[in-house]
């Protein structure tokens, strides 16, 4: 099931829940694309926060920046294996890894769990630090799936075109054919728990760049 139930805290309309089967199989980074991963493909470092040191997640990147970073990766890649921005649907359905709730660390998030601004945290949560700036990857606990920092630290851009979602069952979508704005998932540093959650959508110009946003990649075989 992708987006939330109409009884989850601080939803938004344009979550409806709807039956999503995938029936391609697909690999997910572990993390978000580092800075040293962009370095060593694009030659720069466009990121804002870069005292934490490589291992950062590149930042201050928009979606067009994405598609040169993927273009070049995939000329260098010897292997069988493609890469792409992932889908929304696959972003949900990896970032929950089976759960159901607001989150897949369960109804709620702490600052112990994920790098977001804990001062403004979710519904009853309990506050905590608001550190103000990206933190490496892998500094906090992976979902089932084994993937790192699905919740918080930056936006993560998706392939697709925001839009509606379909109002009953679909398969492999991949969002609209065309549109103005493209689709961020997961929240980030500066970002309060609501917009954190597995459900949670952002959209935005796909030549917009800012301190939070990154992305992880997907992968599929020829």
């Amino acid at each position: 099931m992708m987006g939330s139930p109409e009884n989850e805290h601080e939803r938004y309309s344009d979550e409806t829940q709807h039956r999503v089967t995938l029936t391609r199989d697909f690999y997910m980074q572990t993390t978000p694309v580092t800075q040293g991963q962009w370095k060593r493909i694009m030659g720069n470092n466009p990121s804002y926060f870069k005292d934490g040191g490589l291992n950062c997640p590149v930042e201050n990147v928009s979606w067009d920046d994405c598609q040169d970073f993927i273009r070049k990766l995939n000329r260098q890649t010897q292997s069988d294996r493609k890469y792409r921005l992932p889908t929304e649907a696959e972003w949900e359905y990896a970032c929950r890894a089976g759960t159901t709730t607001p989150y897949y660390f369960g109804n709620n998030i702490t600052t112990d769990q994920v790098n977001y601004k804990g001062t403004h945290p979710y519904a009853d949560g309990k506050k905590g630090v608001y550190r103000k700036k990206t933190t490496p990857v892998k500094s906090f606990p992976c979902n089932q799936f084994g993937l790192y920092d699905m919740h918080g630290n930056v936006w993560e851009w998706c392939h697709d075109w925001y839009g509606e979602y379909p109002s009953g069952e679909v398969t492999d979508p991949a969002g609209p054919a065309s549109g103005t704005v493209r689709v961020l998932r997961g929240g980030a540093w500066d970002i309060d728990g609501e917009y954190c959650r597995s459900a949670s959508r952002n959209w935005l110009s796909p030549s917009f760049h800012y301190t939070n946003f990154g992305l992880r990649l997907s992968a599929y075989r020829m």
